[in-house]
C-alpha cells in the first residue's frame, strides 16, 4: 500500500536529514519529488541522484520557507512544472542555540517562528486548497517531542511546534474529507544536527529514551510512508510519535 507511482511529492528541508530519506523513500516507490531547501545546490544535486538512481522526474528548488512570498512563489513552479502535488511535507526546520531566555532576540524568535511555523501554514493553506479542489492529497507535518516536552534550551522552537500541532488538526477539519493531513512527533535523530551534540546530550538521550537511543534518519520513512499512501485512507488530525518512547 505504499506504492506512489504517479504522485508528485514535496518536501521542504529536502536536502539532507530526515527530508533526504523521505524523498528517497518516495523516488523509490516511484513518486515525482520536488525538494526544496534554502541552499539550491544541494536540492539540485540531491535531484539527481534521485532522477539517475530511479528514473523519476526530480526538482530542486531553492526557498525559505520563512518567507510568505517565497512559499507562493514555490507553490506556483510546482504546479507550473508537475500540475499538482499529491504530497506535501512540511520538514523545514530550525532550532538556533541562545545563551539565556532572556537574551533570545526579537530576530531569532521571528526566525524560528517563520521557519516552523509561517511556513507551514502559507504552503498547508496553498497547497491544501488545490487539493481540495482537485483530486485530493494528503500533507505530513514533521511536529516535535518539544511541542509537548518543552524545556528551557529551545522554548521557541517548542512554541512553534505546538503551534504546528494545532495546525494539523484544523487544517485536517479545513480540508476535509479529500486531503489528510497528520503529523509526525520526532524525537531526537542523528542526523548531521547531531554531530554537534556535546558527549553529555547522547547520555541524556540514551537515558530518556525507553529505546536507549537516538533515531537513525531512515527510521521516519516508515511513517512518512503510511501518511503518504492510502494504508493511512482513515487517518488524518493525528499526532504520531516517532520518538524511541521519551519518558
Amino acid at each position: 500500500m505504499s506504492d506512489l507511482t504517479g504522485k508528485v511529492c514535496l518536501v521542504t528541508g529536502g536536502s539532507r536529514g530526515l527530508g533526504r530519506e523521505m524523498v528517497l523513500a518516495f523516488a523509490e516507490r516511484g513518486a515525482d519529488v520536488v525538494i526544496a531547501s534554502r541552499k539550491l545546490a544541494a536540492c539540485e544535486a540531491l535531484a539527481a541522484e534521485v532522477h539517475e538512481k530511479y528514473g523519476v522526474r526530480a526538482l530542486g528548488v531553492a526557498c525559505n520557507v520563512g518567507d510568505w512570498s517565497q512559499c507562493d512563489d514555490l507553490v506556483e513552479q510546482v504546479y507550473a512544472d508537475f500540475g499538482r502535488i499529491d504530497v506535501l511535507v512540511n520538514n523545514a526546520g530550525m532550532s538556533p542555540l541562545y545563551p539565556s531566555l532572556e537574551e533570545v532576540s526579537e530576530d531569532l524568535w521571528d526566525k524560528v517562528l517563520g521557519i516552523n511555523l509561517k511556513g507551514p501554514f502559507r504552503l498547508t493553506a496553498a497547497v491544501g486548497k488545490r487539493m481540495a479542489d482537485g483530486n485530493g492529497g494528503t500533507v505530513i507535518n514533521v511536529s516535535s517531542i518539544a511541542s509537548i516536552r518543552p524545556d528551557a534550551l529551545s522554548l521557541p522552537y517548542a512554541a512553534a511546534k505546538a503551534g504546528l500541532n494545532a495546525l494539523t488538526e484544523g487544517f485536517a477539519q479545513a480540508y476535509a474529507p479529500t486531503v489528510r493531513v497528520n503529523a509526525i512527533l520526532c524525537g531526537p535523530f542523528l542526523t548531521d544536527i547531531s554531530k554537534a551534540w556535546p558527549e553529555d546530550i547522547h547520555q541524556f538521550v540514551a537515558q530518556s529514551l525507553a529505546l536507549g537511543r537516538a533515531g537513525r534518519p531512515d527510521e521516519v520513512v516508515g511513517a512518512a510512508l503510511y501518511f503518504a499512501s492510502e494504508a493511512s485512507s482513515f487517518t488524518t488530525g493525528a499526532i504520531l510519535r516517532v520518538d524511541g518512547g521519551t519518558r
